[in-house]
């Protein structure tokens, strides 16, 4: 049965003053709560730290625009160059938050219940590094606060920034807090709602990862630990969850399905899912992965074609090794390929859930022709007004085991000690529950794949002797972990910002003529030259003049370029891996220095 998430008026009411200025830090204590009533009992403690859910935890991952996925709009990171600015004020620097957390943390020695006090301050730690991972990932360094801040406190709140290393040392002390103090699955193994010692593990596996990672091929030398410290911890936090062997990918031994299954589940699954997102239309708490893909006023989303090519044969085979690849037709390349491509756009005899009618992609409603559906459930759902768009109820990951299996194949390789016996005991896993064989780390070392190397198409500084291993765990990444929020953050640590500028286009089309894109050898979709009359289309065909309904990268063929006429700056390599802190924020504080290639206007 789903848990109705709450956010109770009472504690709307007691904590006014925080929520009502979310990005001040320096706000007099909550004076609408009295401290000697207060934060003495379990409920009290875990009312205070509930809104952290609500505020801190990524809803809808799924529409983050990257190489991978776009919408009609793109988005300014996208477009890049001037069309990204300097704020006046937000940004994401924000701090409400963490003074959440510190205001729990220091009041702990009120409370009655040792039990309860020590749970709930595992649950404030774990929250607060979550918060500071956010920040060190948007800004780089940034000042580290663990106690409440008033007005009175200028030392404190004029200070400049910390370096990451002090941050970073501070969020494994907190998070090593959580590990060891929340709660085991077994003591509530239905509820994947709530953070708990394995989502501890999970975030630790996660942010070391990031920062090993950033270090390694950023070349950024920071006094303390070196990158392989932090690839170390990573690889031990995912190991131990692997180790404890709570948690298990979900399969019913269907690889057509399952992939998909488990993202349109109504209720979390608690084997794979270690913490998630209760979507709930009680609650106000739903998302809108069905309106995104049938709501034309809401994205035209599409995946694009340079992704679509890095899914694998479903013999394990290259895409982009078969003859002709460049300029297949979608009937064609879609033919064999792994089957998790089937679960994550339209594919050919595509049917929605609950339903037998095949549909074909839907140009009206994307951008390239590769229309998104993971998330997205049958129509029937929310008295059949989920694809009006903000009614789905499907629960969303925040941490999953597939995640952490690929994190700890990562950072072994990475660090240089990965084994088959890793791999078979996580990418395997993976790829043997999407019916895909299995990754052989010796075979993709001999003969690393040339698209994924390729500056076009690929990552160009990833090299030494498991080269070929480190690409394809990233390429089983790339596609296992679709939408669910992590691309541009993994494409910003790996140095990668430079696939922003790579082709967004679509579906190839050799020109005009009649196309089958449901596999039963029947024309969906006619495109006819621009200034002809328009062709008799076959029944239930869409019918799409070339260059005015449909833009083609060559003009009369070639490529969907919805974007074609759309102008892209390009990513800054020296500017676009941190976010500038806004404009106010340095008028405030001087101390506070500008990152780098960022041009506000300030001159101290």
């Amino acid at each position: 049965m789903k848990m109705k998430k709450i956010i109770p008026a009472i504690l709307i009411a007691l904590t006014a003053g925080l929520t009502s200025c979310e990005d001040a830090i320096d706000k007099k204590p909550l004076q609408d709560i009295n401290e000697e009533d207060y934060f003495k009992t379990a409920e009290q403690l875990r009312l205070f730290t509930d809104p952290l859910y609500n505020n801190l935890l990524e809803k809808e991952p799924f529409d983050e625009q990257s190489d991978q996925y776009v919408q009609m709009n793109l988005s300014a990171i996208i477009i890049g160059g001037n069309r990204r600015q300097v704020p006046e004020s937000g940004g994401g620097w924000s701090w409400g938050n963490l003074r959440r957390c510190n205001e729990l943390l220091a009041h702990l020695d009120k409370c009655q219940d040792a039990a309860a006090a020590t749970q709930y301050e595992a649950v404030t730690k774990f929250f607060r590094a979550f918060f500071y991972f956010e920040k060190i990932k948007r800004f780089g360094d940034v000042p580290w606060y663990d106690t409440p801040i008033g007005s009175a406190d200028t030392e404190l709140l004029m200070k400049p920034r910390d370096s990451r290393e002090l941050v970073l040392t501070e969020m494994i002390k907190d998070i090593d807090f959580a590990i060891e103090n929340l709660p085991r699955k077994s003591k509530n193994p239905n509820n994947p709602y709530r953070v708990s010692h394995g989502a501890a593990l999970a975030l630790k596996a996660q942010f070391c990862l990031y920062e090993g990672t950033y270090r390694k091929y950023h070349n950024l030398s920071v006094e303390g630990n070196d990158y392989k410290y932090y690839l170390q911890l990573a690889a031990n936090a995912a190991k131990q969850i692997i180790d404890e062997k709570e948690y298990k990918l979900y399969s019913t031994n269907n690889p057509s399905k399952d992939y998909l299954t488990l993202f349109t589940l109504e209720d979390a699954n608690p084997d794979e899912f270690i913490l998630a997102i209760n979507s709930t239309i009680s609650a106000d708490a739903s998302h809108n992965a069905n309106g995104i893909s049938f709501q034309p006023t809401q994205g035209i989303a599409g995946m694009t074609r340079n992704f679509i090519n890095t899914y694998l044969m479903k013999d394990g085979s290259r895409f982009t090794d078969k003859a002709g690849w460049q300029t297949m037709v979608f009937a064609d390349e879609m033919k064999d390929r792994d089957p998790r491509l089937f679960q994550s756009i339209r594919g050919l005899g595509y049917t929605r859930i609950g339903k037998s009618e095949v549909l074909a992609t839907d140009f009206g409603f994307c951008t390239t022709g590769y229309m998104p559906i993971k998330f997205v459930v049958g129509p029937d759902v929310n008295n059949g007004q989920v694809d009006r768009g903000g009614r789905n109820t499907n629960d969303i990951p925040v941490y999953r085991f597939a995640e952490v299996l690929l994190n700890y194949a990562e950072a072994k390789a990475e660090l240089g000690t990965l084994t088959q016996d890793d791999l078979n005991n996580s990418v395997n896993l993976i790829r043997k529950r999407a019916g895909m064989p299995n990754l052989s780390m010796a075979d993709a070392n001999a003969n690393p794949d040339p698209y994924l190397l390729s500056a076009e198409t690929g990552f160009t500084n990833v090299t030494g002797a498991n080269a070929g291993v480190i690409l394809e765990i990233r390429r089983e990444r790339g596609i296992e972990l679709l939408e669910e929020g992590y691309r541009i953050n993994d494409l910003f640590r790996w140095k990668a910002g430079l696939r922003l500028n790579q082709s967004i286009q679509g579906m190839y089309f050799p020109g005009p003529g009649e196309y089958d894109l449901t596999g039963d050898g029947k024309p969906n979709l006619v495109l006819y030259a621009n200034g002809t009359p328009a062709p008799t289309a076959p029944a239930g065909a869409l019918v799409k003049e070339i260059g005015k309904e449909i833009l083609l990268s060559a003009g009369t063929y070639g490529y969907v370029d919805y974007h074609k006429n759309h102008e892209r700056y390009g990513f800054n390599e020296a500017r676009d891996y941190l976010y500038p802190i806004p404009i106010n924020e340095r008028s405030l504080n001087h101390n506070l220095a500008q990152n780098p290639g960022w041009n506000d206007g300030l001159d101290f």
